[in-house]
């Protein structure tokens, strides 16, 4: 299995009770293994449907991601959503967010009844420690799964489109929300340009 971006993927499974048990499952695991927040979801999905299952491929899965973020609501839900909607249509939707919904409100409440018998605990207090740098590697990892396709379409508004974006957030400290608005905007227009400029030809 060659890394990257993949470009090829099987047809749609069809919607049968078999592939919704599937979806739930599948969803459930992610969901139960995923610690960190939303974007460590986001590269355990693209192991899982992208490259193992070969449900969506990566260009489907960056522009869910994209959605999922730009969206209210968690992103781990979001994405979810976009993939389950995207399978199954309505039914594939409400199982996939089941699936990615069930394991930490079953965790959240365990670990609410029992949290102050453990809340002062040195032990447990090192493992949150451990897992923090854990969760920076891996949202560094999907981070890059994201950004190479980019890199191998060699595609230069992209990667400027990058480059401004991460001057503006991280130099110039502007709210995220108006860099993704003025992104956004950008885009549409230049695709309406590209389309007039198709027609015309």
């Amino acid at each position: 299995m060659k890394h990257g971006l993949v470009r090829e993927k099987k047809e749609k499974p069809q919607r049968t009770v078999r592939f919704h048990l599937q979806l739930f499952w599948t969803t459930f695991s992610l969901s139960l293994f995923t610690f960190g927040g939303g974007f460590v979801i986001i590269s355990l999905m693209r192991k899982k449907m992208v490259v193992k299952l070969g449900w969506i491929d990566d260009e489907q899965m960056l522009d869910f991601v994209t959605i999922a973020q730009s969206s209210p609501g968690p992103i781990a839900v979001n994405g979810s959503l976009m993939v389950g909607y995207h399978l199954a249509g309505l039914s594939g939707a409400l199982v996939a967010v089941l699936g990615t919904v069930l394991p930490p409100m079953i965790i959240l409440t365990l670990v609410s009844l029992g949290y102050q018998a453990v809340a002062d605990n040195q032990w447990i207090a090192a493992a949150f420690h451990g897992m923090r740098a854990v969760v920076a590697a891996i949202v560094m990892q999907v981070t890059w799964a994201l950004f190479k396709p980019l890199l191998e379409k060699r595609e230069v508004l992209p990667l400027v489109l990058f480059g401004v974006s991460l001057v503006l957030l991280f130099v110039l400290k502007v709210n995220i929300m108006l860099v993704m608005v003025a992104m956004i905007l950008f885009s549409v227009i230049q695709s309406l340009i590209l389309l007039k400029k198709g027609g015309k030809a």
